[in-house]
């Protein structure tokens, strides 16, 4: 059975008001492309079609008229309300139907990774257990922090330490088997109220059934939660973009490549684009 994939796309963003006023983080330009078309696009380079999308109820049926049930790019998008964020781990309540017994990878909509996903498919084959992400960054203090061995067994995990083990900070990107919606039912919220991914980190390290896969040289990995960080990552797009004359997360070049529809399915949805550059790059591909 393949892995079914979660993007939680949900939250306030209040960090970046007020753009996110009225309009989802996840809604927002980076470069050319709505955020979220990425982590739906490091889903599909992965192998992934069968994803769940999870938001508020004022911003899922924006998610619903921009993707809708994601068929044109040979792929199913289901929908799920979260009426209130209540941590990372809401997202295996939310989705336990929809994960049904299978293995599960879950993206934050604000997580842009851009390279090689050779690690990512790597996490995929460990079928049994967790598999986090380790990847190195000059301020770990910000984030979650994995320390592990030479053998990259893990050691430890801290939740945004002041004085970190490592500078591996741990991705907005997880690998559970079908045990972490049982999981995510025992969790108590944390002092500030909510269910904390790092709690299902160490349930899983204390089983000796949690993998760190490192992220080497060669990948960025971007958060677009700041307003910093958003025109960072915009930048680093447009760059790439520019640079090769090829697109980050071109949904519909993805889903050619990866053989999720065919040349004639590929060209039936480009021609319902409005003429844009988008539109132009993709018909450049067949060529």
């Amino acid at each position: 059975m393949s892995a079914k994939g979660i993007i939680l796309a949900g939250g306030k963003g209040t960090r970046l008001y007020p753009m996110t006023s009225i309009i989802s983080k996840q809604l927002q330009p980076v470069y050319d492309k709505p955020m979220i078309y990425y982590p739906l696009a490091t889903l599909m380079l992965a192998g992934i079609q069968d994803i769940l999308l999870i938001s508020t109820p004022e911003d899922i049926p924006r998610f619903e008229a921009l993707l809708g049930d994601g068929s044109r790019w040979g792929i199913s998008i289901n929908y799920c309300v979260q009426e209130r964020p209540e941590g990372l781990p809401q997202a295996y309540l939310l989705g336990e139907s929809f994960i049904d017994g299978n293995q599960s990878a879950l993206i934050l909509g604000d997580n842009l990774f851009y390279g090689k996903l050779d690690f990512f498919r790597k996490g995929l084959e460990n079928t049994d257990g967790g598999t986090i992400f380790a990847y190195r960054v000059e301020n770990p203090s910000a984030y979650g922090v994995v320390e592990f061995d030479s053998d990259y067994k893990v050691v430890s995990i801290e939740e945004k330490p002041q004085k970190p083990k490592s500078n591996f900070a741990i991705p907005g990107l997880y690998i559970f088997d079908s045990d972490v919606c049982e999981l995510a039912k025992s969790l108590k919220p944390s002092a500030r109220g909510e269910l904390e991914i790092t709690d299902v980190h160490k349930h899983y390290l204390n089983q000796n059934k949690l993998n760190v896969v490192q992220i080497g040289r060669g990948i960025a990995w971007l958060d677009t939660g700041t307003p910093e960080n958003l025109i960072e990552a915009g930048t680093f797009i447009m760059a790439i973009e520019k640079r090769q004359g090829t697109k980050i997360a071109c949904l519909e070049e993805i889903a050619l490549m990866q053989g999720f529809i065919s040349k004639s399915e590929f060209l039936n949805t480009v021609d319902a684009l409005p003429n844009c550059d988008y539109k132009n790059y993709c018909l450049k591909i067949l060529e």
